[in-house]
C-alpha cells in the first residue's frame, strides 16, 4: 500500500489544525534534470531537514527530495511532545546495552531537546515552544512504577527536574478524575510541530540547501556511482541520507524490515474556558498501551491524540474515533465541538528505539522513533551529518542498540501488530 497517497491528496497538507494555522513556505519546485551533489537527503521531515542543515553548514552541497510537501509526514502532524530520555527508559537500556552506553544514550537524549530549543531560537519561528511533559497514570501500579523511575533518574543520572503527583494533586494540573498519579518532567517540552519543521526548512535553505517538493524517489542505484531517481530527474550524490520514517515503503527493504509504519490520530476542539482541560500548559501522555496524549493551544483548544485503528487506511470519521478516549479522560467534554481531525503515519521498531543504520557504505538511515521523534529525529539528522563528515562515534552508539526485524518480515508484521494491539488494548479496558 502506498502510504504517501492512500490517505492524502498529492501535494497537499492534511486538514489539520497545524496546517490551518501555520504560514506556509512557498511551494518548492519538483526536480527536473540531473544534478551532482555531495549529499542527497530523501525526506523533508525533522531528520532530513536537520541532516541537510548541519551538512550545509559544514560546507557540503545538499539536495533534499520530498515526495509531498515539507513537513508533510509525521513531522508536521504529531503531538509535538519532546520527552526527556529515549523512548525506552534507562532501566531497560541498562539491560539492553550496558550501563556505559545507557549513559551515552541519556546524554544524547538530553542534547536533543537542547538542540531543538537552539534551532527554534535561530529560526525565530513562532512554534509555541513550552516546557513540561506530564506522564499521567491510570492505575496505582503504573503510578508506583513511574515514581520509582523518577527516583532512578535522580539517583543514577542526577536528574532533578521531575515532580511527583498523587491522585489528588494531579487534579491541580489535569481537570480529570481518572488518574491515580503522575510525574511531571519540567525538562521536557512541547511545540507546534509543523511550524517548527518549516522553520528548520528555512534555516536549511538559508544555509544553501536545495529542497525539491513533489519529487518522489522511485529508485536508488548503489553501484560504482550512486544515483537517486525521480520521475523527472536524477541526483548523483557522494552519499545518501534516508529520512523517510513511516513513508519509506519499498524504497529500501533492508530498513523497512525493522521499521513498521502505524497510524495515529489527533483532534482539535473548539476553544475552551480556562481550566476546562488543563490548569497548566504542559503536555500530557498517559499510561495506556494505546497512548492518549494531549496539550492545549494558545487559544485554549485541546489537542487530543488517541484512538485505535488497524490497517493503513484512515477511518472515515476520525473525530468520532478520537472522541471516545477523549470522553473517557474528560467526561465533562464528551460533547465538546471538534473543529479539526487528522491522521498521520509514524514508525515503530520492535524495541521502540530508533533504528540507525548504514545499509550500504555510502547510505545512512535513521527512523523508527516510535512516537518519540520530535527531538530525537532532529538530533539524528545532526548525528548523521557528523557521520558523513567522518565522525561516527555517536552514530555508532545509536546503531549498537539491537533492532531486530519484525517477525514474519514485511508481509506479516502488520497482522502481528494488530494481534498485539488488540491484546494490549483489551488489557487497558480491563484495567490489567
Amino acid at each position: 500500500m502506498d502510504l504517501l497517497t492512500t490517505n492524502d491528496q498529492p501535494g497537499c497538507y492534511p486538514a489539520s489544525f497545524y496546517a490551518a494555522t501555520t504560514p506556509q513556505l512557498p511551494v518548492q519546485p519538483p526536480l527536473y534534470g540531473a544534478k551532482h551533489v555531495d549529499v542527497c537527503v530523501i525526506g523533508a521531515g525533522f531528520t532530513g531537514l536537520s541532516a541537510a542543515l548541519h551538512l550545509a553548514r559544514a560546507g557540503r552541497s545538499v539536495v533534499v527530495l520530498e515526495a509531498q510537501r515539507i513537513g508533510f509526514g509525521a513531522s508536521g502532524r504529531n503531538g509535538g511532545q519532546l520527552g526527556t530520555g529515549q523512548r525506552a527508559d534507562q532501566r531497560a537500556l541498562e539491560k539492553m546495552v550496558g550501563r556505559d552506553d545507557a549513559r551515552h544514550l541519556w546524554n544524547i537524549a538530553l542534547e536533543s531537546i537542547d538542540l531543538v530549543r537552539d534551532l527554534v531560537a535561530q529560526s525565530g519561528v513562532d512554534c509555541d515552544l513550552q516546557s513540561g511533559v506530564l506522564q499521567a497514570d491510570w492505575g496505582a501500579r503504573d503510578a508506583a512504577s513511574h515514581r520509582a523511575y523518577a527516583d532512578h533518574l535522580s539517583r543514577y543520572y542526577n536528574y532533578d527536574k521531575t515532580q511527583v503527583f498523587d491522585k489528588n494533586s494531579i487534579q491541580d494540573v489535569i481537570h480529570s478524575p481518572v488518574y491515580a498519579g503522575g510525574v511531571l518532567d519540567h525538562g521536557g517540552a512541547h511545540l507546534q510541530p509543523l511550524a517548527y519543521a518549516l522553520g528548520l526548512a528555512k534555516l536549511a535553505q538559508d544555509a544553501g540547501v536545495e529542497i525539491y517538493e513533489r519529487s518522489r524517489v522511485t529508485h536508488i542505484e548503489d553501484a560504482t556511482q550512486l544515483v537517486v531517481k525521480t520521475a523527472d530527474g536524477e541526483i548523483y550524490p557522494q552519499e545518501i541520507v534516508l529520512a523517510c520514517n513511516g513513508y519509506l515503503g519499498g524504497l529500501y527493504p533492508q530498513v523497512a524490515a525493522r521499521v513498521m509504519p502505524i497510524n495515529n490520530f489527533i483532534i482539535a476542539t473548539e476553544p475552551l474556558d480556562p481550566g476546562q482541560a488543563l490548569h497548566k500548559r504542559v503536555a500530557v501522555a498517559d499510561s495506556r498501551f494505546v497512548v492518549n496524549y494531549y496539550r492545549t493551544t494558545p487559544d485554549n483548544r485541546l489537542l487530543f491524540g488517541g484512538g485505535e485503528s488497524y490497517g493503513y487506511r484512515f477511518p472515515k470519521d476520525i473525530a468520532a474515533l478520537v472522541r471516545k478516549p477523549l470522553a473517557e479522560t474528560f467526561p465533562h467534554l464528551a460533547d465538546v465541538a471538534i473543529t479539526h481531525a487528522w491522521g498521520g503515519t509514524l514508525a515503530i521498531t520492535m524495541n521502540r528505539m530508533p533504528y540507525f543504520a548504514k545499509p550500504s557504505a555510502r547510505i545512512y538511515s535513521a527512523s523508527g522513533y516510535s512516537g518519540h521523534g520530535v527531538a530525537m529525529a532532529t538530533l539524528a539528522g545532526k548525528i548523521i551529518a557528523e557521520a558523513v563528515r567522518g565522525t561516527q562515534d555517536r552514530f555508532d552508539i545509536m546503531a549498537r542498540c539491537p533492532t531486530p526485524a519484525f517477525p514474519g518480515g514485511v508481509a506479516l508484521r502488520s497482522p502481528l501488530l494488530v494481534a498485539a494491539m488488540t491484546w494490549y488494548s483489551l488489557r487497558d479496558k480491563l484495567g490489567l
